[in-house]
């Protein structure tokens, strides 16, 4: 990849890059660093990484990046912590629809989190996000299905508990 291309993947994908990374991580300061280590990453491996396939690699980088970030986090957070947090979230309903389904989205375990924000948010094919994941097709499509009946029971059990 020369200069040029690296400055045209820039520009094309930083925008849904951060996008993704932002309402992965719920958190604009983390987003950035993400995307500005996987551009870093990038320059670094242009010469490793084809320009046609640079969306992808992007993605799969971020992917990865913002998992080991997660689990990173999670080391240094203490588990009683993270199910009070939840407990008291998950009654309180005072919570507008957008807040609450991501929230919902947020409980998603990893893979199917990042799924639905690829698929539903930023718009990518089957094919598009196997390729950023490393999945075929069908493995995307049972993960997206999973992924939304989890949603719905999720919003089943709130309107119950309403």
């Amino acid at each position: 990849m020369k200069r040029q291309e690296y400055n045209i993947s820039v520009e094309n994908h930083g925008d849904s890059l951060y996008r993704f990374a932002v309402n992965f991580l719920k958190n604009q300061e983390e987003a950035q660093d993400i995307v500005q280590d996987v551009f870093e990453k990038l320059w670094i491996n242009r010469d490793k990484v084809e320009f046609e396939k640079a969306k992808s690699w992007l993605f799969t980088c971020a992917h990865n990046a913002m998992i080991n970030f997660i689990n990173k986090r999670a080391r240094f957070t203490k588990l009683s912590d993270e199910i009070q947090t939840e407990k008291v979230e998950s009654f309180s309903f005072s919570f507008e629809s957008k807040q609450v389904i991501n929230h919902i989205v947020g409980i998603l375990p990893p893979l199917q989190k990042t799924i639905i924000l690829l698929r539903d948010l930023e718009g990518y094919s089957y094919e598009e996000i196997g390729d950023i994941l490393s999945l075929n097709p069908s493995q995307v499509k049972v993960y997206l299905f999973r992924a939304r009946l989890k949603i719905k029971k999720q919003l089943k059990g709130r309107n119950e508990l309403a």
